[in-house]
């Protein structure tokens, strides 16, 4: 049994998935109009199906649950997710995965600004967010942790692989890219860097998996050159203070 979404308000749809969950594992969301709050908090074992456009805040707190959304996600999607997994067929809003903490997020196409803002990780939580096509401005702003995989699939002619101001104040944490990238959008705290062993071990893993979801082709993906984006430096904004 599926829940049928349509023009319900978002505290009602909630209410059913909960009731749904309480008697199973899986519950598929149909005909979804922007409800938000979606897998809100989820947990391990537990997997939402999402047909539609989910709203804001889709799989917020996310705590070991899976998300898995047919269609676009809008902002916030994976805000401050503690673990399990996201993944989207389409592009993905504003702000995507803000604050995670572990898990991973997969997108097959685009997300827009600041993806990836404030990731953190913390001995064995490191969070990751796989990107399949391009990012808009600010990915990876304020970034102390993490990985962020940016694929550069599909690209048009003139398209950039990201906006302005890449890893603004970007102080842990890594962003692999694939091919060329616009080096004028990089803040100029971040260095660019050969992947190690260990790199190019982790990236394999990650991109095994976004092909496995999406039906790209693995080695085609991984005949092009990647790059790793790192700070120079943990303390970006340390020449905004006055020395004592």
């Amino acid at each position: 049994m599926s829940v049928e979404a349509g023009l319900q308000r978002y505290e009602t749809v909630n209410g059913l998935i909960k009731k749904q969950l309480e008697k199973k594992s899986r519950v598929t969301v149909k005909d979804v109009n922007g409800q938000r709050y979606i897998g809100c908090a989820l947990d391990a074992g537990k997997t939402v199906e999402i047909h539609g456009t989910p709203g804001n805040d889709t799989a917020c707190y996310l705590n070991g649950g899976k998300i898995i959304i047919h269609g676009n996600g809008q902002d916030a999607v994976g805000n401050t997710m503690n673990g399990g997994e996201i993944i989207i067929h389409g592009h993905s809003g504003d702000a995507l995965g803000y604050g995670m903490r572990d898990g991973a997020i997969y997108v097959r196409d685009n997300v827009a600004c600041r993806g990836g803002i404030h990731m953190k990780e913390f001995e064995r939580m490191k969070p990751v967010i796989v990107i399949g096509r391009s990012a808009g401005s600010f990915l990876g702003e304020y970034m102390a942790g993490g990985t962020i995989v940016l694929l550069g699939l599909g690209m048009e002619r003139g398209e950039k692989l990201f906006g302005t101001h890449c890893a603004s104040g970007m102080h842990g944490g890594r962003i692999f890219v694939r091919g060329a990238y616009p080096k004028e959008n990089l803040s100029p705290n971040i260095q660019a860097a050969p992947l190690t062993a260990a790199d190019k071990k982790e990236l394999a893993g990650y991109v095994k998996k976004y092909c496995r979801y999406f039906g790209a082709d693995y080695g085609e993906i991984m005949a092009a050159p990647f790059k790793k984006l790192v700070p120079a430096t943990a303390r970006p904004y340390a020449n905004l203070y006055t020395p004592n």
